[in-house]
């Protein structure tokens, strides 16, 4: 489901200054929360339960790195309250910043989803859906390339469906190459 705002599909973080506004925890949680609608600095405060200032700050970081926007005003009180929201429901990492050190280890989204993970396993133990795996696969390049696609537009889904429920879930996906040891093809054996 998308926003009740207009935004584009993808936007490139391709700077060191779009890393640093995105790359915060509160920013982070900001842009999270506006995938589901537009909010103004003080309904976003009140949700993160931090001051009104805080959250005008860092939307301010996050405005001026072009991450996110004003997407219409309301007359509130004689005051004009600003809906912000996001220019892009994904903000894709490219290639093309590689090497730029901006201070986010390479692990970082498997680092927060595991501590994510581990404090629901405790709190909800069985009460709510979850799980995890891991598998390894020997495949051709090609396919590999084809489940990335696949495994992309499963989180494009995930992303899209309705906002409702008490809960939030997160969903991590990885895929990567390993240097695991694997047995010969039959045919390289026999």
């Amino acid at each position: 489901m998308a926003p009740d705002y207009e935004l584009e599909e993808t936007l490139e973080i391709d700077s060191v200054e779009m890393f640093k506004a995105v790359f915060d925890e509160t920013r982070m949680q900001i842009t999270d929360l506006l995938t589901e609608r537009a909010a103004t600095i003080s309904e976003i405060a009140e949700t993160l339960g931090k001051p009104k200032g805080t959250i005008g700050h860092h939307v301010q970081v996050l405005e001026e790195a072009g991450l996110i926007h004003v997407v219409r005003t309301k007359k509130v009180r004689a005051i004009e309250a600003k809906y912000y929201g996001r220019v892009a429901r994904t903000f894709l990492l490219t290639s093309r910043v590689k090497g730029i050190d901006v201070g986010i280890s390479p692990d970082y989204f498997l680092t927060s989803a595991a501590t994510d993970y581990a404090n629901a396993a405790h709190t909800y133990e069985d009460e709510m859906p979850m799980m995890s795996t891991l598998r390894y696969a020997r495949i051709p390049e090609e396919r590999a390339g084809e489940w990335v696609l696949r495994l992309g537009e499963l989180t494009q889904e995930f992303v899209a469906d309705v906002r409702d429920g008490e809960t939030t879930y997160g969903m991590l996906v990885a895929f990567y190459p390993t240097d695991r040891p694997h047995l010969p093809n039959r045919e390289d054996s026999e």
